[in-house]
């Protein structure tokens, strides 16, 4: 962008007209041609349009790199310090690189959503001070934080779509003015008023700064419990849930948008029913629940009471604790329960196990809520000391935590460690066709441990402590539908679930390795490493027992083609040997996200998800409908771009199953249904995904819910 002309037109303000060129030319998209035909091209049409149109006469040129640079840190866009680890003749020879890659937007959207959510804008709004390079190179010379190599390797990596740091990274590195680096977080509660108000506060913190936090209330005492050994005093956790909600809504961020927040329950908690009632179409207004999302743990035993149609009964968390010294989070219900059951000095109550699934889905087929954790799978695979016993904002952030405890005047007496999620994406085609795979998981994972490294977030303590002592982090995947389609494999086929299996090992052993050389270069270790399944050796105990190379040719020859050495049993041995030695720098590794943003503006499907639609309808504010072609469609594979409701969640939840055991944390996983399914459906899938080993279950998605609107006669999203 330095050496642009200067553009004939001043620097405009104001929004985008309906009637543009590019948004007429972009919704060609969504008709067939003439001959019955894609118009792919009336949308690269749009996006020339756009860019000529729209982002040049808007963009302030500089007359070269220096200036520039010099421009935005003294009028505050850019952060001196961010800039100033690095000498002006590297920074100088990092852009001459970049632009030698000659990046580019594959769509409209794409474009669209980098200029209007991610580039630097002046202060009023009137011009951009950015394009995408610019931001990739903000990006990483940040992440880099003065290490010139990891800096020039992860602007090679940005630029050709190989990974990308999620949204908060991507948008705030390197400005003067920004947010935080990450903006997941998660907040466990205990049973005491100091604990709930510091959970309002840190939730007002973090949501001003843009965070979206999740909390977990299943140590909160139970509706009509004691409160100082008086009997039905306790309002239960319906009470502090509106509260959270008042308070996201509060802490608008500067009213660009509402806080969000969601919150998680044990199932086996005497509120469970109150609690999803919350979320009912009809609910009374005094404990309806609109914005915060709902979250239900499931433990294995709810499975095998429906199975039995016995009696799922309810436990008091705050009997628990009186009779155990320990929060309800931090038992095990299955593994206590019959215990649980026979204590005398455990209130409980009984609801029909089979009655509760059925209202997970009335309420999922209503609303998509609640999100599910399987907690005993979770644990089972948890690697980690410690028990998972809640997630996040978008259900794949499964890390251990710990209480705090707080003085009267809500002081921190022990501070415990809670959550944040450091997160980005490889995009799988592009690392498929790296030319070093390793080196590219390598970059992804010291990109993340910087973020990691460079936040501190003073205002919630607990968060800060999580985050020094286990430096956790969280590499995703996305374009795998994408991908599949390019080499002509069908969505759940055999083919596509090997493949996952395999690319997933691949990822995982070049995770650990990065971690494992972190932790050698740093002559340090997370903190619980000697009591982790990685010390031990035995989380290694499935690489070492079988090998998990390709079995079916087209599997194989995917790999052998790009170039790619999968990893063998004595590969996994040695690295085995390394970890016991060495260990890990970082906690966990890997989440898969559900990817929005930075799907479009890489081009990429988003998650593991298959697509919802080959050309996609979206709603972008002024411009209105907005249509996005799926990536790699062309007109010759059509036929293996089949849509995520006509593909089902069996075959959904079969690929998530295949990646698995290869993950540390979990995987976003929505549910999509025809519009003739029911609750019998829903509830069938919910069981099928934790007999596959399934964790988590973000929204269930019905077809009905999804359409935008009736079209046109002739549109592609109709006919196709």
């Amino acid at each position: 962008m330095s050496e642009v002309l200067t553009p004939a037109a001043p620097p405009r303000a104001g929004g985008i007209g309906k009637r543009s060129e590019f948004t007429a030319l972009n919704a060609q998209l969504n008709l067939l041609s003439e001959s019955g035909g894609l118009q792919l091209e009336k949308d690269q049409e749009a996006l020339r349009a756009y860019l000529q149109q729209e982002i040049a006469p808007k963009t302030k040129t500089f007359p070269d790199l220096a200036t520039r640079l010099e421009w935005l840190i003294d009028n505050h866009y850019y952060d001196a310090g961010c800039f100033g680890r690095y000498s002006s003749e590297f920074i100088a020879e990092l852009y001459h690189d970049a632009a030698r890659i000659d990046h580019g937007f594959s769509t409209f959207l794409g474009a669209f959503k980098f200029f209007n959510a991610y580039a630097l804008k002046s202060f009023d709004g009137s011009c951009y001070l950015e394009d995408y390079t610019d931001r990739v190179i903000a990006t990483a010379l940040l992440l880099g934080n003065g290490d010139t190599k990891l800096a020039k390797q992860l602007t090679e990596e940005m630029l050709t779509g190989r990974f990308q740091p999620a949204t908060p990274t991507f948008l705030n590195a390197g400005k003067a003015q920004r947010g935080e680096l990450v903006s997941c977080f998660l907040l466990r509660l205990e049973d005491n008023m100091e604990s709930v108000g510091r959970a309002v506060n840190s939730s007002l913190q973090l949501s001003k700064r843009g965070g979206g936090v999740a909390l977990l209330l299943t140590n909160l005492r139970e509706m009509g419990a004691p409160i100082k050994r008086i009997h039905n005093q306790a309002a239960g956790v319906v009470p502090v849930m509106k509260i959270l909600e008042d308070a996201f809504s509060y802490a608008n961020q500067l009213g660009a948008r509402q806080g969000a927040g969601a919150v998680y329950l044990n199932a086996h908690h005497p509120d469970i029913l109150r609690f999803l009632d919350t979320k009912r179409e009809n609910a009374d207004e005094k404990i309806r629940i609109k914005t915060l999302s709902l979250g239900v743990v499931i433990p294995d035993v709810t499975f095998q009471l429906a199975k039995e149609n016995q009696p799922m009964h309810l436990f008091s968390p705050y009997d628990i604790q009186q009779e155990y010294g320990v929060p309800m989070s931090d038992i095990s219900i299955t593994d206590m329960y019959d215990e649980l059951l026979a204590n005398p000095r455990i209130s409980k109550t009984q609801i029909s196990a089979r009655d509760f699934f059925r209202t997970l889905a009335e309420l999922q087929f209503e609303s998509g809520y609640p999100y599910i954790v399987f907690e005993d799978t979770v644990n089972r695979a948890n690697p980690i000391a410690g028990r998972v016993n809640m997630s996040n904002l978008c259900s794949e952030i499964l890390q251990s935590n710990t209480p705090s405890l707080y003085g009267p005047a809500g002081e921190y007496l022990v501070t415990g460690h809670d959550i944040s999620c450091n997160l980005g994406s490889l995009n799988i085609a592009e690392a498929m066709a790296s030319s070093d795979f390793a080196a590219t998981v390598t970059t992804a994972i010291r990109a993340l441990t910087s973020v990691s490294e460079q936040t501190a977030i003073a205002a919630v303590p607990s968060v800060q402590e999580g985050n020094n002592a286990s430096h956790a982090i969280g590499l995703g995947q996305m374009n795998l539908h994408g991908y599949l389609a390019s080499q002509r494999i069908r969505y759940g086929s055999p083919e596509a679930l090997e493949f996952v299996s395999c690319y997933f090992m691949l990822v995982n052993y070049h995770a650990l390795q990065a971690s494992n050389e972190l932790a050698i270069e740093r002559g340090k270790t997370f903190d619980g490493f000697s009591e982790s399944r990685y010390a031990d050796g035995s989380y290694f105990a499935q690489y070492l027992s079988r090998s998990w190379l390709p079995e079916l040719p087209r599997v194989a020859e995917l790999f052998a083609g790009a170039q790619i050495t999968l990893p063998t049993v004595d590969d996994w041995r040695a690295l085995a040997e390394s970890v016991k030695q060495h260990g890990l720098y970082n906690a966990y590794l890997q989440a898969v996200a559900p990817t929005g943003s930075i799907s479009y503006i890489n081009h990429a499907t988003a998650s593991l998800l298959p697509i919802t639609a080959k050309i996609e309808i979206r709603k972008e504010g002024k411009l209105g409908r907005v249509y996005y072609p799926a990536p790699h469609l062309a007109e010759d594979n059509l036929e293996y771009f089949e849509d995520a409701y006509e593909i089902g969640p069996e075959k959904i939840i079969d690929t998530y199953a295949a990646a698995t055991p290869h993950v540390d944390q979990g995987l976003s996983l929505t549910l999509f249904f025809r519009d003739t399914a029911t609750t019998r459906d829903i509830n069938r899938a919910q069981i099928y995904a934790w007999r596959k080993g399934i964790k988590t279950i973000y929204y269930v998605r019905l077809r009905q819910q999804a359409l935008t609107g009736t079209e046109i006669a002739g549109c592609v999203s109709c006919e196709l």
